[in-house]
């Protein structure tokens, strides 16, 4: 008799599980037993898709690394509308929920996942160098059209955004913040750069 279920894709149940047990039970309880368990299925599923457990996780942190691309391009198409304030505030939301913020976490926690990470061709920390990337890419095209002071360092308005956001949306027992605390931060960081060119 087959051990647990049909998987229709498996690479997304697996991911899905593991995500799971990630956010539920920590990084410490995330074995590729945990996974098969909480997917419904056998064991070896997993390991006959994946050559071991980091190459698994390496490649559930890539999945996830390639959703930033969606956002990036969303908050991109929005220079030159509404506010500034307004995207960043939104974009750092829907970057930081607790699956993100959990995986960064997983990230710092298992050497040998930083390891296969950066034989894919990760540099730095994997979600975070996404994300900043995405706010330069912003804050240059908003630049060019005027909205943000040309002598702006870009580099680091990305840097203190994304870091301090990050530690924002770690720092607190009670939940993710609420959108005017990270408006406050997000504030706070660009308003000293922000033109007359356009709404606040």
């Amino acid at each position: 008799m087959p051990t647990g279920v049909a998987l229709r894709d498996v690479r997304t149940q697996l991911f899905d599980a593991a995500e799971r047990v990630l956010l539920r039970d920590g990084a410490g309880a995330l074995t590729s037993r945990a996974v098969t368990t909480e997917a419904g299925c056998a064991k070896g599923v997993l390991h006959r898709h994946f050559a071991d457990f980091d190459a698994f996780l390496a490649e559930l942190v890539l999945d996830r690394v390639s959703r930033i691309s969606a956002l990036a391009s969303a908050l991109r198409a929005s220079a030159g509308t509404g506010t500034a304030v307004r995207h960043l505030t939104d974009a750092l939301t829907d970057l930081f929920t607790p699956a993100a913020v959990a995986m960064v976490g997983l990230i710092t926690f298992r050497d040998g996942l930083r390891a296969r990470l950066r034989a894919a061709g990760q540099r730095g920390l994997p979600i975070l160098t996404q994300a900043t990337a995405m706010v330069v890419d912003y804050l240059v095209a908003e630049r060019e059209l005027g909205r943000i002071a040309p002598d702006a360092d870009i580099d680091t308005l990305a840097l203190t955004l994304i870091g301090t956001g990050h530690l924002l949306f770690t720092g607190g027992d009670e939940g993710p913040p609420d959108a005017a605390a990270v408006r406050k931060v997000v504030t706070s960081v660009v308003s000293g750069v922000l033109t007359g060119a356009g709404p606040r």
